[in-house]
């Protein structure tokens, strides 16, 4: 009798350029999954679309492939033996496994459609953001996004959010932490803070006596500031005239005189460009803060979030380039 092809494979290891012999095992193994949960030959050859000696010459495959016995079965009833049960619970995550790992290129190869929800912290989702978003929408017309902005997300699941770009370091464990780059930082002010003289103070020591206001977020009542090519780094104090939680709302109040400020350096280069603020202690940088793109974890991702993830990290490296350090 000729041995039907799905029962020809054995325990051999995997030869390069055999397709059918993968094929095959996972077959073997959903069968085999599919009895144990239908609870006999015939039930899970319904389940199957098969007929029962097909399956049943599957789960012989499976186990002259394995080397042990699996099922022990009478004719009135089955169970698992102990190689069984060890094989059923490895089986059925080895079978999801392949079925995210195949999701996933699906997904990545497929055109996007549907809603992406994405948290964009304020000042990054008025302005920078907006243009390779733009870039995106156009790329795949299938997709829309809803732009929604906050700078902290708790609970995407709760929230409904598939993604978020995040400044600062993920405390969430729970999520896919994507750097995407550094944001630098510089300290400004407007030039009537400095005085009719107007000097431009080049060391830290000349910006303590300045008033000072304060970004909630990441500053308060302190500042380290180390210098571009020693390294060095000080430490300066001040009680803030003003603090903020929005970089907008800090570059107003430094604009209007109130106060020098550490800043996101692309939100200050129109204003430096023009002269309402200018550029303190040039050599003396506060640390760049780190920018995320976050997720939750899962098994499977849609591809318009596959490609939206694509698109950031594209993009956004070359718009938040470092300036040149004067």
């Amino acid at each position: 009798m000729t041995t039907p092809p799905e029962a020809q494979s054995t325990g051999a290891p995997l030869q390069a350029g055999s397709r059918s012999a993968l094929g095959n095992r996972l077959q073997w193994m959903e069968t085999f999954v599919r009895i144990v949960e239908a609870g006999s030959l015939s039930a899970a050859a319904a389940q199957m679309h098969a007929t029962q000696p097909t399956v049943s010459r599957r789960l012989q495959a499976l186990e002259q492939s394995l080397g042990v016995r699996l099922l022990q079965r009478t004719t009135h009833t089955m169970r698992l033996t102990v190689d069984g049960e060890r094989c059923y619970q490895r089986a059925k995550e080895l079978l999801a496994n392949w079925a995210s790992f195949e999701a996933d290129l699906r997904g990545a190869q497929e055109e996007p459609e549907g809603t992406l929800r994405v948290a964009m912290p304020h000042a990054f989702g008025q302005e920078m953001f907006v243009g390779p978003l733009a870039q995106f929408l156009g790329a795949h017309p299938r997709v829309s996004v809803e732009w929604l902005l906050q700078d902290d997300v708790r609970d995407f699941i709760g929230a409904g959010i598939d993604c978020a770009i995040q400044v600062g370091e993920p405390a969430d464990p729970a999520v896919v932490a994507i750097r995407l780059a550094e944001v630098p930082r510089i300290v400004v002010c407007a030039p009537s803070l400095l005085g009719a003289g107007g000097a431009i103070p080049h060391d830290p020591d000349g910006l303590a006596g300045l008033p000072w206001l304060a970004l909630q977020t990441y500053y308060r009542n302190e500042l380290a500031l180390t210098h571009a090519t020693t390294g060095e780094t000080r430490r300066i104090a001040f009680r803030p005239r003003m603090s903020t939680d929005s970089l907008y709302a800090l570059r107003s109040a430094a604009k209007r005189g109130l106060g020098a400020c550490a800043g996101s350096a692309w939100l200050m280069q129109q204003e430096l460009a023009q002269g309402t603020l200018v550029h303190l202690a040039p050599q003396w940088q506060p640390a760049p803060l780190p920018m995320y793109l976050v997720y939750p974890h899962a098994r499977f991702y849609p591809s318009r979030l596959l490609r939206f993830v694509s698109a950031m990290r594209a993009a956004v490296p070359a718009m938040i380039a470092p300036a040149p350090t004067p």
